[in-house]
């Protein structure tokens, strides 16, 4: 039986940033992994998504050069190599998360199924380990909802999405949510008839609803079918392909050739051995953390998206750089409650804190909101890009508590408003702060501007200074 400091199941964001900071401090760190190290971020999520998003968007820009001037051209899409591109670019990331470097970094890489057996055990293959501390790191997966006629269709999941050898012409949608949106853009500007189904009211449920709405209107635009507070009944076969039927009387059906299930993932943690380790989980299979990780069997960690909470690999690295330490040395580190996330479409989608109904349900109409518009921002003038907004959120003391962004370059921008919400920061310090002109991250300066301006014009200290500025100008002329 081999002793550990620390064992790490899973080799994703999670578990490779905790192993990286383990074997940093010197511990006896292994990582167990059944499939391949770099988690479904390299694999199935982050990375392909993102590269399949760039090749949509250079296509998208050659069929509206016409908006700069230029004459447009409808592109060829070669939907293969768009494929090997992505494929490609995953060859290219993996090396940082191989195994390879983490034994060059100290880490034990063993591969195999982990299951606990104790709250200091784990079977691991044919090998016993024992620790004294465990992360838990396994992920989610996909899932598929109870759907009549779904499983004979051949549903695509976003692990499978990117084994695809042939673009489908008509491509169904199932889920309205940040991946669904993100696909559902890039096939339709890669030349697939696109049809996006959604069961709620709108898309995009966690975010402002004009942001969702702006979404929604570009993707109509774009040519994508959105389907809003449309509940699926059954597939059925036809043949010309497949058929989507609702329950909604007089909803007429989508034929399609191809479905993409974007509705969900659960924590992946069934197989673990969980209850011999003391370690509880959820009714999802959620592992239950405490604010420091801490699973309820005191030994035992869990980061990303295994607890259950946001399911981000930024949240995952995040919960890593909290976790090994306190696994470690028994520290008390939490977690941050300041979590930024984006969604991918074009125009991005960047949210960071509340959100304006959240916090008028707190504060009502002592919310502070500060605005603008992307249309007035001289950067977007220039480059064309005038759809957007971005809204600042304070409490009634002008302090930020959240922020969302629905813009060009969202992702890039939220990053300084998670940071002055980290700090503590007031609406009127975004303005006082130098932003480069003319660029995209101007616009939550502009709206934190118009914010300031109002306060100075609504001022009772704008009645004192009407008497100053006449007694100034009275000695300034006697001066003269």
């Amino acid at each position: 039986m081999t002793r550990h400091d620390l064992v790490i199941v899973g080799g994703g964001t999670g578990g490779l940033v905790s192993a990286q900071i383990a074997a940093a401090l010197g511990a006896r760190v292994a990582l167990v992994e059944r499939a391949r190290t770099g988690g479904d971020c390299l694999w199935t999520g982050c990375v392909p998504s993102k590269t399949l998003i760039a090749s949509a968007q250079a296509a998208h820009t050659m069929r509206t050069a016409g908006e700069l001037g230029l004459g447009a051209v409808e592109p060829t899409i070669d939907f293969a190599a768009v494929m090997s591109r992505i494929r490609d670019a995953i060859a290219r990331i993996e090396p940082a998360d191989s195994p390879q470097r983490l034994r060059a970094a100290g880490v034990e890489v063993i591969t195999a199924e982990a299951r606990f057996t104790g709250p200091y055990t784990s079977e691991c293959g044919d090998r016993e380990l024992r620790f004294r501390a465990a992360i838990i790191a396994t992920g989610s997966e996909p899932v598929l909802p109870a759907l009549s006629g779904l499983e004979d269709a051949g549903p695509l999941t976003t692990d499978t999405i990117w084994q695809l050898e042939a673009q489908p012409r008509r491509l169904l949608i199932l889920g309205g949510g940040p991946i669904g949106c993100e696909i559902a853009q890039a096939f339709s500007r890669l030349g697939s008839r696109v049809t996006l189904v959604e069961t709620d009211s709108r898309l995009l449920v966690k975010e402002e609803a004009e942001a969702a709405d702006l979404i929604a209107e570009q993707l109509r635009r774009e040519g994508v079918t959105v389907k809003l507070d449309a509940r699926p009944r059954a597939i059925s076969r036809t043949d010309g392909g497949l058929r989507l039927e609702f329950d909604r009387v007089g909803e007429p059906p989508v034929e399609f050739d191809r479905v993409l299930v974007a509705t969900g993932r659960r924590p992946r943690s069934s197989a673990l051995g969980l209850g011999s380790a003391g370690v509880e989980v959820d009714d999802r299979g959620a592992v239950r953390v405490d604010r420091r990780l801490r699973t309820t069997a005191a030994s035992i960690f869990a980061v990303g998206d295994v607890t259950g909470l946001h399911q981000f690999t930024h949240v995952a690295a995040h919960h890593a750089r909290v976790a090994t330490p306190n696994a470690l040395f028994y520290t008390r580190s939490t977690v941050s409650e300041v979590i930024p996330w984006v969604t991918f479409t074009d125009p991005e989608v960047a949210r960071v804190g509340m959100t304006e109904a959240q916090a008028r349900e707190r504060w009502g109409a002592r919310t502070q909101i500060a605005r603008s518009e992307y249309a007035e921002l001289d950067r977007a003038i220039a480059v064309g890009r005038l759809q957007g907004f971005a809204k600042l959120i304070a409490d009634p003391r002008g302090h930020l508590i959240g922020a969302t962004v629905c813009a060009p370059a969202a992702g890039e921008v939220i990053a300084e408003l998670t940071a002055w919400i980290s700090r503590g920061g007031h609406i009127r310090d975004i303005s006082r702060t130098i932003h480069a002109y003319p660029t995209l991250a101007e616009g939550p300066a502009r709206a934190a501007d118009d914010y300031v301006l109002r306060r100075l014009r609504h001022s009772p200290a704008r009645h004192a200074t009407g008497p100053i500025l006449g007694a100034l100008r009275w000695l300034d002329r006697a001066r003269r």
